[in-house]
């Protein structure tokens, strides 16, 4: 299945070329982020279609997926 993946802040380099991605049917968020190589301690926040996901929530094609780390500021 084709996904588009957004990895934003100190995660941005993980990002795929362009965006889009492939993935098996029925992977995760989990098989996403492992494929991805995205270090999950890092993973702070992740959207799918712009609401709030878990790692072991099921993925489907066309899906938007953005990962964010935890955001210091002061």
């Amino acid at each position: 299945m084709n996904i588009t993946v957004k990895c934003y802040a100190t995660l941005a380099p993980f990002s795929p070329q362009g965006g889009q991605f492939c993935l098996p049917e029925q992977a995760t968020v989990h098989d996403l982020a492992r494929a991805l190589a995205l270090p999950e301690q890092e993973i702070k926040i992740i959207f799918v279609n712009g609401r709030s996901a878990e790692l072991p929530d099921s993925l489907h094609e066309g899906d938007r997926i953005g990962f964010f780390p935890p955001v210091g500021g002061g």
